[in-house]
């Protein structure tokens, strides 16, 4: 949609739709998480699973930190800072080898 000469664009508007974007993200890797550790532990529990699981968590957790860092700063300004180099890094790293876990623990 684009803005005509005599209207203002609202600068509200793309902190919302990017902190609904990092709350998405975050369902979709923690169900990626659970499902992981549901397929990591069926069976019977091996070392290899609970390593598994236990990785898997951690790179949950590094990703909800990563995304609840930056939820915080969306909700708390109006123009909030750009995402710092390092936490995307971090997002992305924890996101593509939660990913690698999981398809990992399917075949």
């Amino acid at each position: 949609m684009t803005a005509h000469a005599g209207q203002a664009r609202d600068p509200g508007l793309q902190p919302e739709r990017t902190r609904l974007a990092w709350r998405r993200t975050t369902l979709a890797s923690t169900v990626a998480a659970v499902l992981a550790t549901k397929t990591a532990l069926h069976g019977g529990r091996s070392a290899a699973g609970i390593i598994a699981c236990a990785l898997c968590c951690v790179l949950w957790l590094g990703f909800l930190f990563v995304a609840h860092r930056r939820i915080s700063a969306l909700a708390s300004s109006d123009s909030p800072l750009a995402l710092a180099p390092r936490h995307a890094t971090a997002a992305v790293l924890c996101t593509v080898a939660l990913a690698a876990c999981g398809a990992a623990l399917v075949l």
